[in-house]
């Protein structure tokens, strides 16, 4: 008589890509323990021997949609423009996986994730010659400037899904405004540089 198949071994990334996975049918309110080891055909109490609480996996989720920042190459872009590159690559890593905005904001309010923009902000910086103090504050202002603007755009787009609004939320999604207010952010830090030198 043949025994039972015991079911496959889940590693750490298996569950953190499952839950990415989740993230994008549910959405972040239904991203829950149990149905995460529903999917993965395990007791929730298994996840435990992964992550030692729901912060911790959704810290990992979050690491994995910041993921594609860590491909940008800046090459000898000035700081400005470096800035608007990674903000803008940060915002398309969002857009990319539902409720991301808010599960990352979390994450990095929590101190559980690293800034995405910040270590790349820096070495351009230094390249520059720039002091660390001008990227430091350049940086916190384009990860909480695209965290609040792409949480925006993800709210405007589950209630245009959900048949809330009166007009289609297509034309807020265009990216324009986007563009329009991080060239401010850039020509701040242009003028600031200015003054150091």
């Amino acid at each position: 008589m043949a025994l039972p198949e015991s079911p496959r071994r889940r590693s750490r990334d298996d569950v953190a890509e499952m839950a990415l996975h989740l993230l994008d049918e549910f959405g972040l309110p239904d991203l829950t323990m149990r149905r995460l080891a529903t999917a993965l055909g395990v007791q929730p109490s298994a996840l435990y021997w992964h992550f030692p609480n729901k912060q911790a996996l959704l810290a990992a989720v979050s690491e994995r949609i910041l993921a594609p920042m860590a491909d940008i190459h800046l090459e000898e872009l000035p700081l400005p423009r470096a800035a608007c590159v990674l903000g803008a690559r940060m915002r398309e890593c969002l857009l990319a996986h539902r409720d991301a905005a808010e599960l990352v904001s979390s994450s990095l309010a929590l101190g559980l994730v690293e800034p995405p923009v910040r270590p790349a902000l820096l070495e351009a910086a230094r390249r520059h010659g720039v002091t660390d103090q001008l990227p430091e504050v350049a940086a916190e202002v384009v990860v909480h400037f695209v965290l609040g603007f792409v949480f925006h755009e993800q709210q405007r787009l589950t209630a245009d899904s959900l048949g809330l609004l009166e007009r289609s939320s297509a034309s807020n999604t265009d990216g324009a405004g986007f563009t329009g207010a991080m060239t401010l952010i850039a020509d701040g830090l242009d003028v600031s540089m200015a003054r150091q030198a």
